[in-house]
């Protein structure tokens, strides 16, 4: 399936944003023929997402249920001809008094260098050319180098709010690194894989569900990911309602740059739940854990598998049923209970006794990619999140594929059954995963009182924004309760506009694509 080249924003955007949208296209034009003197030959665009439910599983390699939304990442590019030597790549911003203009040259060895260490956001187009060059290395045979660019770049996902504002700039600029080398048809799998790879790139662990949410959606649609045996992704539209799913999506304000709170929080969560497939597949003797596509080479998925074809004698895990799956799981749940029973966690050296390897070994394998913090490690709280939290998308596929519902009583049922699972979720990333944080939780109780049938965090959490799924009659005193008693009690200075941007409510939207300007100034 190929990413496709746009012929109008109608194409991309829902009805009731195509103008805005068309302003904003026009503006970015103009902008960059006012920076570079010249009109862009392409406009390359990813979106952020927002994740329905399965939090922190995909990197655990489990199913999760996302979708795109409107907000998005633009890059303008110009393509300069192609020369010997080292190639210049000029990026600039729209709002350049907060993100600075940045140069740099590719090599003629082609290799782009990057250091994670630096908090800027041109590493992220860098990354997503990094990728790139790679995969068109192993294309052609001839391919060394990109050509250079020039790149005016706009986004409107909020950064460090929880909707993936860094996937959907690693995609975007990967699918502009293609394009600017003369990929005309790019493959929506294989841009997935090279951002999935890139972003890690930046010194983030990434699991690969919000760069699937930000390729392959079609708007109206939720998307079904799966990671084994090879990463796919289904389109789901939602049934057809009496009344409409409306997903609100509410920004906390509290900034959840994982970037600078990885050691602790999310590379800390990636390192714990490797560790459980490790002490689960040791105490349970599963005799050989398969290398997989894992942030650090193993899962719990992994373990799952393992586990049920060398212990249960399944023939092949990948094959069984989702209701002997689910089974499985609930199985697991209780496995998690009975042999990891330690509250408080588990030190290094606990750790060391129950795998048979050194400490220092230990910290080679699983501690060094990417830096943590922590002095015992909670691998029963973490697992038992990711097996629950794997059901739970389970049960919530198989709502989304039930008949639609025919009378008001069976839609409020419909509703309150896929609300019910998202509470659950919004419980055990607060309990067990310990990543939610008392304004995400002051968020979600207030949207339930108000009418939300369903509410909790997205995205890595500690911060950033809550997804709620209220009744389309009840937004509004939604929307009021929070305005009321938790923005204008916070931030008592809120500006109307601030507001605009701190809730949104949200339609399901389409993924990457490509748009071909061919010499024109307006869209």
């Amino acid at each position: 399936m190929e990413v496709p080249t746009a012929k109008s924003l109608s194409e991309i955007y829902p009805e009731d944003a195509v103008e805005s949208q068309t302003r904003r296209w026009n503006s970015l034009i103009s902008k960059f023929r006012e920076d570079y003197g010249k009109l862009p030959d392409f406009i390359s665009r990813s979106p952020g997402r927002v994740n329905i439910i399965g939090e922190h599983i995909d990197y655990c390699l489990y199913e999760v249920l996302p979708m795109a939304i409107t907000a998005d990442v633009l890059l303008a590019v110009s393509v300069h001809p192609e020369e010997s030597g080292p190639s210049t790549v000029r990026l600039v911003n729209v709002h350049p008094q907060k993100f600075e203009s940045k140069n740099f040259d590719i090599p003629d060895t082609g290799d782009v260098h990057i250091d994670p260490s630096t908090l800027e956001w041109t590493n992220y187009f860098k990354s997503g050319l990094s990728g790139a060059t790679e995969l068109l290395r192993s294309k052609r045979k001839d391919f060394k180098q990109s050509v250079g660019m020039d790149i005016q770049a706009d986004g409107t996902v909020p950064s460090g709010g929880g909707l993936s504002s860094s996937a959907a700039f690693v995609c975007a600029s990967a699918l502009a690194a293609m394009k600017a080398n003369g990929v005309d048809k790019v493959d929506k799998k294989e841009l997935v894989e090279v951002a999935i790879t890139s972003e890690r790139a930046v010194g983030v662990n990434s699991g690969g569900m919000d760069q699937s949410a930000s390729v392959f959606p079609v708007q109206g649609s939720a998307l079904y990911v799966s990671f084994v045996p090879e990463l796919s992704a289904e389109n789901i539209a939602f049934p057809q309602m009496k009344s409409p799913l409306v997903f609100v999506i509410a920004q906390s304000f509290v900034a959840a740059d994982k970037h600078v709170t990885a050691p602790v929080c999310y590379n800390l969560r990636v390192v714990e739940v490797t560790l459980a497939a490790l002490v689960l597949a040791k105490i349970l003797r599963v005799k050989s854990l398969p290398p997989d596509a894992g942030p650090l080479g193993v899962s719990l998925r992994g373990f799952h598998d393992a586990y049920f074809q060398e212990i249960e004698g399944i023939k092949n895990n990948h094959t069984v049923s989702k209701a002997e799956f689910q089974d499985q799981l609930q199985s697991l749940v209780g496995k998690v209970d009975q042999y990891l029973p330690q509250e408080e966690g588990y030190t290094r050296q606990q750790l060391s006794e129950i795998l048979g390897m050194s400490v220092e070994e230990m910290e080679k394998k699983y501690m060094t990619k990417f830096p943590i913090r922590a002095e015992r490690f909670k691998l029963r709280q973490r697992a038992m999140h990711v097996f629950s939290e794997a059901i739970r998308v389970l049960r919530f596929n198989e709502l989304l594929h039930s008949d639609p519902p025919k009378t008001d009583a069976e839609n409020t049922e419909f509703l309150k059954a896929c609300g019910a699972l998202m509470n659950e979720t919004q419980e055990s990333c607060r309990e067990l995963f310990e990543n939610s944080c008392p304004e995400l939780d002051e968020l979600c109780e207030l949207a339930r009182s108000a009418g939300s049938y369903g509410s909790r965090l997205t995205g890595a959490g500690w911060g950033g924004c809550s997804v709620h799924l209220v009744p389309e009659d009840k937004v509004e005193s939604v929307r009021q309760k929070w305005i009321e008693r938790y923005y204008k009690q916070k931030f008592p200075d809120i500006t109307e506009e601030r507001l605009k941007e701190a809730i949104v409510v949200s339609k399901p939207g389409s993924g990457s694509c490509v748009f071909e300007l061919g010499g024109r100034e307006s869209i």
